[in-house]
């Protein structure tokens, strides 16, 4: 209770024990990061092998809390002191105590943005309830990002659960009105599910996969439908900068594939912070 009252009285403290549990939770998303692909890997061979009518092999458990974390080059199991966020990998100078395997700089990275956004966030909106739902939030974009970088998925065991938490959080006027919010999630899918469409007549291609469209539903959710077309400007924006940009550096490969959730995370998260100042601004020119 002595913490709670100094996080609401010191802006200063809040931010501080804010960025010091989103190391925490950043440790923790590259756990997810990294398990969540796999386990649903696992479940689509099961189901594949029923129904085709072999037997199913049984496996060791393998979910987000077993087995431990381990060196997935020697098996070595991984520490206490070998996993505190950051400072372990820098101890530790990128590699593995026992077969000096490199340790990729993703791990420390995560856990410094999550921690660094964690920080900003609650600098943002303060001490309440409103930042721990922003902080949710904010902390399944970044697992759905880095899984849709290394993947190109994104898990419906998160976008569907943060839809559904979303219109939830705005049954109070969380972020936006429940009205808003309800119609955010239904437009936020069917926009993109008919670019999909469109684009695929026209191309014969698909040009982007279903979970865009459950996480823009997600976003729509939490936002509101009136920072869609936000969302989705900047999120095309940068994405067709970076897009252009590795097909140049692919030697003009078109076809290289390139997720969308990473983009549209970045967006979601700027409307989050400024969508309000941005809309505003640009309505106040006309």
């Amino acid at each position: 209770m002595l913490m709670l009252a100094q996080m609401q009285e010191s802006s200063h403290f809040l931010i501080i024990v804010t960025a010091i549990i989103g190391l925490m939770v950043g440790s923790f998303l590259n756990v997810v990061i990294y398990r969540l692909p796999k386990m649903m890997e696992r479940s689509w061979r099961q189901q594949c092998a029923e129904l085709r009518g072999e037997p199913v092999e049984i496996l060791p458990v393998f979910n987000i809390a077993t087995p431990h974390s381990e060196c997935p080059n020697c098996q070595h199991r991984i520490t206490f002191w070998e996993n505190i966020p950051i400072l372990s990998y820098l101890f530790l100078r990128g590699c593995c105590s026992e077969c000096h395997t490199r340790i990729s700089i993703r791990y420390p990275l995560i856990e410094a943005l999550t921690a660094m956004l964690g920080g900003f966030v609650a600098w943002h909106f303060g001490f309440g309830w409103l930042l721990l739902a922003a902080l949710i939030f904010v902390w399944a974009l970044i697992a759905l990002a880095a899984i849709d970088i290394d993947t190109q998925l994104l898990p419906d065991d998160i976008t569907l659960p943060l839809m559904w938490l979303g219109i939830l959080v705005n049954m109070h006027n969380g972020f936006t009105d429940l009205h808003s919010s309800v119609i955010g999630a239904v437009a936020g899918y069917l926009s993109l599910w008919m670019i999909y469409w469109v684009f695929k007549l026209v191309t014969g291609k698909e040009g982007m996969g279903y979970g865009d469209f459950k996480l823009l539903a997600a976003i729509g959710a939490w936002l509101g439908w009136v920072m869609l077309p936000l969302v989705i400007l900047l999120s095309s924006l940068v994405g067709g900068i970076v897009g252009i940009g590795l097909i140049i550096a692919s030697r003009l490969n078109k076809n290289i594939m390139i997720p969308f959730g990473p983009y549209l995370a970045g967006g979601a998260l700027i409307a989050l912070l400024w969508g309000q100042s941005i809309t505003h601004a640009y309505f106040g020119l006309f």
